[in-house]
């Protein structure tokens, strides 16, 4: 399948009193399928404001951000908010710092939730099996197969993580965004969350955008963009470590 995500010369303001903030000025990245851009800078300096817009939570002033896949390529900056609200159940994969589950449904009830808002199917009957036998796919894949019943209360702060990628992942999303997956996490925690990641990445085919402060696992990235001031550039390769 060929997925690429592509952001051009997107700008995006604010107002501010009497004068408007620039959050991203003329930004550009490319991401290919199955690979992974991590995006890091200083607070505030518009990496949340760049996954909004590529996520179709805010609408730029001006650019564009192409999603090709092999159905074709849509500008995601054109879509009104139904259609946007539509793609993202459908087609955009999003992990928060924060899980955000549901405290009354089990870890396979929230996949199957997600696919219930965002995927199309034959049949009730035969979604419903097609749905759980996904879901518990997905559990077993990130190491929760044998929690796939418990509640988000019964499970630790790394394994309600692996719930939140395992959720984003249940519509085989063409473009999947993450917002600081490592942040409530240990170091060690934090590294298997990474190499989860990746490991999903390369076998779902994600596009993929990773907000970042942590630069211990930026090595393990793709490739690697800097921004500050609302100004996004491409850091020197990094060697990524198999």
């Amino acid at each position: 399948m060929t997925i690429a995500l592509t952001a051009e010369n997107l700008t995006l303001t604010y107002p501010d009193g009497a004068g408007r903030l620039t959050a991203l000025d003329r930004v550009n990245l490319h991401v290919r399928g199955g690979s992974i851009a991590a995006v890091t800078g200083p607070s505030g300096s518009g990496k949340s404001s760049l996954l909004a817009v590529v996520s179709t939570l805010t609408r730029p002033d001006s650019g564009r951000v192409l999603l090709e896949t092999d159905s074709g390529t849509v500008d995601l900056t054109t879509l009104g908010r139904r259609a946007a609200a539509a793609l993202r159940r459908s087609a955009i994969g999003m992990v928060f710092q924060q899980p955000n589950l549901l405290s009354a449904l089990t870890a396979i009830e929230q996949l199957e939730l997600t696919a219930h808002l965002g995927r199309r199917s034959r049949t009730p009957t035969l979604r419903r099996r097609e749905t759980r036998l996904k879901a518990a796919e997905l559990l077993d894949a990130v190491g929760l197969g044998d929690h796939r019943t418990k509640y988000p209360a019964q499970l630790s702060g790394g394994q309600r993580q692996r719930v939140n990628i395992a959720r984003a992942l249940m519509n085989d999303p063409a473009l999947l965004v993450i917002d600081e997956p490592t942040s409530a996490l240990d170091s060690e925690r934090g590294a298997a969350v990474i190499e989860l990641i990746r490991t999903v990445v390369r076998e779902c085919g994600s596009a993929t955008l990773l907000v970042t402060h942590d630069d211990t696992h930026l090595h393990r990235m793709d490739a690697v963009y800097r921004m500050v001031d609302g100004t996004l550039d491409r850091q020197p390769d990094l060697v990524v470590s198999s």
